[in-house]
């Protein structure tokens, strides 16, 4: 395997270290790392010029790198409980309170990936409260922008992998949320009288939810 070659480049005073991956895909996309690398990906003949890109879209890079850097000083959380990481290179296992694995980046993923068996269990015990569901399957994925969803074509509700990291009542409020969605498939106040119906406290778990 060709090994990557790093590069540096100075951009607003801040110097950055950047690796270029040439694939096959026409657009050329910048991710940052835990480990506080840009690797940027692209069309190989687009590699000459990548300099020149960077500083094209300095705000963007710098933004990007001020995200991973909060995200690596943040905390890592199970159920909304801190828990310590210790770096290894076995496999990643949760025993109580600590975590080992290679990273902190390997660390969440291996939560997330978990996730599954724990939102299963919290659907399977929260859905006895609901009359008339139909079946349907539980799923986990990242996504940006919502905590879960229900989808009545194909039977699924989706659940946040992210979600695992909050506390225990606010991944019952998302799916009691979705589940609601099977009796009113909208936001509407029918739909609201639901969810409290199962989740009186519903507006705070919004709100602590979303900060």
């Amino acid at each position: 395997m060709k090994s990557l070659v790093a590069n540096k480049i100075i951009i607003s005073g801040s110097e950055i270290t950047y690796i270029y991956v040439a694939k096959r895909n026409k657009n050329i996309y910048f991710r940052f790392k835990e480990d506080g690398i840009l690797y940027i990906s692209g069309p190989k003949s687009a590699e000459k010029n990548i300099e020149r890109l960077l500083n094209q879209n300095q705000e963007s890079i710098l933004k990007l790198k001020q995200k991973i850097e909060c995200k690596k000083d943040k905390p890592l959380t199970y159920l909304g409980s801190p828990i310590n990481l210790i770096i290894t290179n076995t496999k990643p296992a949760l025993y109580d309170d600590v975590i080992y694995a290679k990273s902190k980046e390997d660390a969440l993923n291996y939560l997330y990936k978990e996730s599954i068996s724990y939102f299963e269990e919290r659907v399977n015990a929260l859905k006895q409260n609901f009359n008339n569901l139909p079946n349907f399957k539980v799923k986990s994925r990242l996504m940006k922008t919502k905590w879960g969803v229900c989808n009545t074509g194909s039977m699924t509700v989706t659940l946040n992998q992210t979600l695992i990291t909050k506390k225990p009542y606010l991944i019952d409020y998302v799916i009691v949320h979705e589940l609601s969605h099977f009796k009113h498939m909208n936001h509407s106040a029918a739909f609201w009288e639901e969810v409290a119906k199962h989740y009186p406290n519903y507006k705070n778990a919004r709100k602590e939810l979303n900060q």
